[in-house]
């Protein structure tokens, strides 16, 4: 039974919170922290800055996590003088020097987006998938997708589908998206959904520093897993908690990308590309 009980929400900083957190106790941390792009929920500060306070943020999150753990950072690009700058590339270094191992780094791809004239349009962003030991957990059978041609008679394969692979193709939470809130970034269930039942058991415990919209603790919910979740913004902390309102009462309506025969939610056959 899903109960509000689960779900721990935070409003105020987020490394203030995560230090009264207890070593070793969580079992998924995974987030979309901000792009430092000068979003409303945001302060653009200088590319030094904000590197020092994420690895103030990394640095805990690892501290938190399990031995069997995993971390999943969420980005896109920074831009500084019209040029655009991989943010995965300038955080990996930090993951790095806090002895994390990158196990994939997986393309979040979509159709939807801003058009441009003076570049190609951007459609995609990143997911850096880190690892804190070689023990750590990993179910693939949940998160396999059906496969779209008929497995070889000498090479069966598995009978719940294929490996889903490191690029998703799940569309960004666009204004007519069943999901869509009024954060401006939001990002969809189905992405976090994958993370969550592959490197994470029931009952885990599951931190997202930056909560946002709630996206982290309502796909937790919907699959019995625990969740903290951290945001400034009370705004975002009010959108999360009506989100976990009618997850709780069965209401909730979301967008699933796995065995839609398992999961009636799913719109895997009109959305995955053809």
């Amino acid at each position: 039974m899903k109960t509000q009980t689960d779900i721990v929400l935070y409003h105020g900083n987020c490394l203030e919170f995560l230090k009264k957190i207890p070593e070793s106790s969580v079992r998924l941390v995974i987030t979309s922290p901000p792009y430092n792009i000068g979003q409303e929920y945001e302060e653009k500060i200088s590319l030094e800055e904000y590197l020092s306070f994420q690895e103030k943020v990394i640095k805990e999150c690892v501290r938190i996590l399990k031995p069997t753990g995993s971390i999943c950072w969420q980005v896109g690009n920074y831009k500084e003088n019209k040029e655009n700058i991989p943010l995965d590339i300038i955080l990996y270094p930090i993951f790095k020097k806090y002895n994390l191992k990158l196990r994939n780094r997986i393309v979040w791809h979509y159709k939807a987006g801003m058009t441009h004239k003076r570049h190609f349009s951007k459609r995609y962003e990143t997911v850096l998938w880190f690892v804190k030991s070689d023990s750590y957990l990993f179910n693939l059978d949940p998160v396999r997708i059906p496969r779209i041609y008929k497995a070889k008679k000498d090479k069966p394969g598995s009978p719940l589908g294929k490996n889903p692979g490191d690029i998703w193709h799940i569309p960004r939470v666009h204004n007519l998206h069943v999901e869509k809130t009024p954060h401006p970034c939001q990002y969809p269930v189905g992405l976090i959904e994958r993370f969550i039942l592959a490197l994470t058991k029931k009952g885990d415990l599951v931190v997202d520093p930056f909560l946002g919209s709630g996206t982290t603790a309502v796909t937790a919910l919907l699959h019995n897993r625990r969740c903290i979740g951290i945001d400034k913004e009370l705004i975002y902390i009010k959108t999360a908690n009506e989100r976990i309102s009618k997850v709780i009462d069965g209401s909730y309506k979301y967008m699933s990308y796995l065995n839609p025969k398992l999961y009636p939610n799913s719109r895997l056959k009109d959305e995955l590309p053809r």
